[in-house]
């Protein structure tokens, strides 16, 4: 498979050949950043039991929280689509914009002018080292894709989002979208 050179705001996609991976095994990752240094993703389509306001009390409402990587889980992140509405916003591509004030994002979120389908909270990020990534694309880890979503990925994405991409695809990889999750239990 001939996947795209990755840059900011592409997906990776997990191969199936990484079932052993635990933190990336069916993972759909954004990048939010890929450049000399490294780069920094956020997996799409891993909820976790969490909700929003167990982590931070002050939230009133109960938005999901995701696990977004294996690095620096005890550390809250999101992407977003309301730069205008949260200062400090860095935009990663297609209107999709990670940080910014998270006291406003407190206050934007009780008072309803932020609704879940506006913004995507994570527990951790996915992050590689400079040619680590490169290094994984060449043993076929992942395949990059564009985003054909623009902003709305953050709706968007959700449990069964790494089999719709597999279908989406082709070939071999329609049949590892129906395969189970542990092929032991096949």
């Amino acid at each position: 498979m001939v996947s795209l050179t990755p840059k900011k705001g592409h997906l990776l996609i997990a191969e199936p050949s990484i079932i052993g991976d635990v933190a990336f095994n069916r993972s759909v990752v954004l990048l939010a950043e890929h450049n000399q240094e490294g780069s920094i993703g956020f997996i799409l389509n891993k909820p976790l039991e969490f909700r929003l306001n167990e982590l931070v009390p002050d939230i009133k409402k109960s938005f999901k929280v995701y696990n977004g990587g294996p690095v620096e889980q005890d550390n809250l992140y999101f992407i977003h689509k309301v730069p205008q509405l949260i200062e400090n916003s860095i935009e990663i591509s297609h209107g999709i914009y990670w940080g910014g004030d998270f006291e406003t994002i407190i206050d934007l979120i009780n008072n309803g002018s932020i609704k879940e389908e506006d913004i995507k909270f994570f527990l951790g990020y996915s992050g590689w080292e400079n040619m680590q990534l490169e290094k994984e694309l060449g043993s076929n880890s992942w395949v990059v894709a564009e985003n054909h979503y623009k902003s709305s990925i953050i709706k968007k994405s959700t449990i069964h989002f790494w089999k719709e991409k597999m279908m989406e695809l082709g070939g071999d990889y329609i049949i590892w979208s129906n395969a189970p999750e542990n092929p032991s239990l096949n």
